[in-house]
């Protein structure tokens, strides 16, 4: 469950039961539908109430796609620290888990990083615990960090979206492309 730091210090979880319901709910349809097919009326219908009563909740779509921007991101940290507790240091095994949950859930991953990232109504510290384990694995180089996850991410995207032709061997243009830029 995704939890936030109150000032003194302890945590608590970020959403209410109703707005976890209600997240999960996006989420499927999210998933099933695509990024176009989130409206707050579709939501509503999927949990059999009237899209007023999910403004109790959550104040507007946007609200409702930051939450599923978190989830993308604490999956992605959870993933990555996962891998480089198995194999430290390995740019293959990151790119290989982060590759594997993009494509497990595209309309998410779309929805996550198509558009501007909504920074400050994230949770404290969430975008840079998904980019560590990255960066550690870069050697704490920030440039070359983010040169590989901008590497990571076209290739993911345009695999999402059917930009590489039948037959192309996109494993070993992974490959080749971390070997480019770690070599």
């Amino acid at each position: 469950m995704a939890e936030w730091t109150t000032a003194d210090g302890a945590t608590a979880p970020r959403l209410t039961p109703r707005a976890r319901e209600i997240a999960s709910a996006a989420r499927e349809l999210l998933e099933e539908s695509g990024p176009d097919r989130l409206t707050m009326r579709t939501l509503a219908d999927r949990l059999g109430i009237k899209a007023p009563s999910l403004y109790k909740h959550f104040p507007d779509k946007h609200a409702v796609e930051v939450e599923l921007t978190a989830q993308l991101l604490t999956e992605t940290a959870e993933a990555l620290e996962a891998v480089e507790a198995r194999a430290p240091g390995s740019l293959d095994a990151l790119a290989d888990a982060y590759r594997d949950h993009a494509l497990a859930h595209p309309h998410l991953y779309r929805l996550a990083t198509e558009r501007p990232l909504p920074r400050a109504e994230l949770p404290a510290g969430l975008e840079d615990r998904a980019a560590l384990p990255l960066l550690r694995a870069c050697g704490g180089d920030i440039d070359l960090a983010r040169a590989t996850w901008a590497f990571a991410h076209g290739m993911v995207i345009l695999e999402i979206h059917g930009r590489f032709p039948d037959g192309a061997d996109l494993d070993a243009a992974w490959k080749r492309g971390l070997k480019a830029l770690h070599p």
